[in-house]
């Protein structure tokens, strides 16, 4: 692996933080950028774009009771909404540096999405819930709570399609019209536990990772099923290098987990990254990655494209992917960088 954190000279905004980052969410609205971690707080960086670069600079921060695990803006770019470890959600209100409980769990809360065709928020737990809010009310009930049989470990809402990942290899659909009814219920297309999920942008199905290294690319209607695919990412062949197995064996193949699976909102296209701290462009319609980028020296734990897809924010930070074993903090930090993400990197390739 690569010793350099920022091997492809992305910006690198200031003040990132102190421990894992496990999140992160730009504004629909402007270019303003959010981090959770598990050092407890959520913070907020302005960036600016031009011919230049790229250019940020430290908002503002605001506390948890324990480690952040999801952050969503609503629509508006006004709040900010972050749940985690203290089994609650927060909003922020930016405008007043503000923060109120809006939701509850009974565990960990692992997603937090507001819903801005219908105003409202889902959040999704450990505690085996998926639960939706109406924040104005601001009573601490829920306006709906839809059990599951497994903890939430991830879930994407594209009106009126939502997803939810669970535990032992689920996934749930529903249609956000009744969401109190499970649409479809399925196994997971892959074979080993899910990391993220992520709904197409014509919300005719969705992508999913799994720690073992592959993306799933799978439809929901029935009539679609020919279109489905999996494809392997995040690994490194030691061939490749050079390097050969002992015995006669196969030549050994490191496999990562795939911790990023995120849509360019103009294009279509999307990106994946990884415990092997590698980000990558890809068009799931012609089946081909578009852009390979050099790997950094610790995971990518996050990512997400700004809303004009003009810009790609990441975070280089230890995922506990290889246990205590693998953690230094006297030499690994966290870092969220910004890459500048031009079309040509991120544009689907013409058809031969």
């Amino acid at each position: 692996m690569n010793q350099d954190h920022n091997p492809n000279r992305d910006h690198e905004v200031p003040q990132p933080p102190s421990d894992g980052i496990s999140c992160l969410a730009w504004s629909s609205k402007n270019n303003y950028l959010i981090a959770g971690s598990w050092d407890s707080q959520v913070r907020c960086w302005e960036v600016q774009s031009s011919y230049s670069g790229i250019t940020s600079m430290p908002k503002a921060a605001a506390p948890h009771e324990a480690p952040v695990l999801c952050t969503s803006w609503k629509g508006d770019g006004t709040q900010v909404f972050s749940g985690g470890c203290d089994n609650k959600v927060r909003c922020w209100n930016l405008q007043t540096n503000s923060t109120t409980v809006v939701a509850q769990h009974a565990a960990p809360v692992k997603t937090s999405i507001w819903i801005e065709d219908v105003q409202m928020l889902q959040t999704g737990s450990w505690d085996k819930t998926i639960k939706y809010w109406d924040v104005r009310q601001q009573t601490g009930n829920p306006t709906l709570s839809v059990p599951l049989t497994e903890r939430v470990y991830s879930a994407d809402v594209k009106f009126p399609l939502s997803i939810v990942a669970t535990a032992e290899k689920t996934i749930v659909i529903y249609d956000l019209r009744k969401p109190n009814v499970e649409f479809k219920k399925m196994p997971s297309p892959l074979k080993f536990q899910t990391r993220v999920v992520s709904c197409f942008p014509d919300k005719t199905g969705f992508a999913i990772g799994s720690i073992e290294g592959r993306v799933g690319i799978h439809h929901i209607e029935d009539r679609d099923q020919s279109k489905n695919f999996a494809f392997k990412c995040h690994r490194e062949d030691f061939s490749a290098a050079g390097k050969i197995g002992t015995g006669g064996s196969k030549p050994p193949v490191e496999i990562y987990s795939v911790n990023v699976f995120t849509f360019h909102p103009v294009h279509g296209t999307f990106a994946t990254a990884g415990s092997d701290g590698a980000f990558n462009f890809w068009d799931k319609d012609s089946k081909q990655r578009l852009k390979q980028f050099s790997r950094s020296n610790a995971p990518i734990t996050a990512g997400c494209f700004n809303q004009d897809g003009q810009m790609f924010a990441y975070s280089v930070s230890y995922d506990w992917s290889k246990g205590i074993e693998g953690y230094s903090p006297q030499t690994q930090k966290n870092y969220v960088l910004i890459h500048a993400a031009v079309d040509a990197e991120t544009k689907p390739k013409a058809r031969r």
